[in-house]
């Protein structure tokens, strides 16, 4: 590809992306996000999320669970450091 070819692509893409961004463009208009009913509902979402974890989970009264560090290793049998485990 000579020059000559080259230098006239890039002047017709350059040409072309002009022309498409100059029909795009348009006068500001000044809008309310309408954020609210997004917001709420996702509050909402958490809450109803939160609470059904909450319930999924083993409650206290069973017993108090056992928490401690305990070493973890690779599968090369290699120390790779401690970890917090409860039972």
């Amino acid at each position: 590809m000579s020059i000559k070819t080259r230098i006239a692509a890039v002047a017709l893409a350059t040409l072309t992306i002009t022309a498409g961004v100059a029909s795009t463009t348009s006068t500001a208009q000044a809008k309310p996000l309408g954020w609210g009913w997004g917001v709420g509902a996702g509050i909402a979402t958490a809450a109803i999320v939160g609470t059904a974890i909450a319930a999924s989970n083993e409650p206290y009264y069973y017993g108090y669970h056992r928490c401690g560090w305990v070493a973890q290793y690779n599968a090369f049998g290699q120390y790779i450091g401690r970890v917090r485990t409860c039972y």
